[in-house]
């Protein structure tokens, strides 16, 4: 029954991509591109869906130029619109939820691009806690646009495959062990990165909440 059941919805979501041709690109665009965004790149678990799209890259359900540019192009825009932001509002953003909440990321991603110039923008790529606010951070600090954009190029091209290939080397090492378990496995990791994604909005939608929420399982009154 499970196995039957797994095959039905495997089944059902190869047919619907294999129906949308247009939609795979527009999912690994937006992928990379939330990814690479301000704030959203904390929430988006990028690293794991794109181990999953190279995955399916080497089951052959996806093609490796098609999905590696428009990953290209994601990460370029999301780098894009957040260096923008840092340009347009500068020190304005310190009091915007979140840095108004935490403003250690500001000033972590300051230090880290004081420390490195430029090249943050490229190290900053692959560096977890302040990928997501290096962009923003170049902006605010005045980083040329033509610099900034070819950083941002090289980083992009540098940073697709270096999570597609991983992803493409699991499939082929699950395709060895059997084609059924192969997909089975790869549905699962995107189910999971999804989880991730909607645990995580969850969560954050659920913070202005957890002073209520605190006082309410100790039975403290609020202040």
């Amino acid at each position: 029954m499970d196995n039957a059941l797994d095959n039905t919805l495997l089944a059902t979501l190869l047919g619907w991509l294999q129906a949308n041709p247009a939609a795979p690109a527009a999912i690994v665009f937006l992928t990379a591109m939330a990814e690479s965004m301000a704030i959203l790149g904390i929430l988006v678990p990028g690293a794991a869906m794109m181990v999953g799209f190279g995955a399916l890259i080497a089951l052959g359900h996806l093609d490796f130029w098609h999905t590696c540019l428009w990953a290209i192009a994601g990460a370029v825009a999301g780098d894009w619109a957040s260096f923008w932001i840092g340009r347009e509002f500068h020190a304005h953003l310190r009091g915007w939820w979140p840095f108004s909440r935490h403003p250690r990321w500001l000033a972590d991603g300051e230090a880290f691009f004081h420390r490195h110039g430029g090249k943050s923008v490229l190290f900053g790529r692959f560096v977890g806690p302040i990928r997501a606010v290096i962009p923003l951070v170049a902006g605010m600090m005045d980083m040329p646009p033509g610099r900034f954009m070819a950083v941002n190029l090289a980083s992009a091209l540098l940073w697709a495959p270096a999570y597609l290939l991983p992803g493409i080397a699991f499939g082929e090492a699950l395709e060895h062990a059997g084609g059924a378990a192969a997909r089975l496995v790869v549905l699962l990791l995107l189910a999971l990165a999804l989880g991730g994604l909607l645990g995580k909005a969850a969560l954050a939608g659920l913070r202005p909440l957890r002073p209520a929420l605190r006082a309410a399982v100790l039975g403290v009154p609020l202040l």
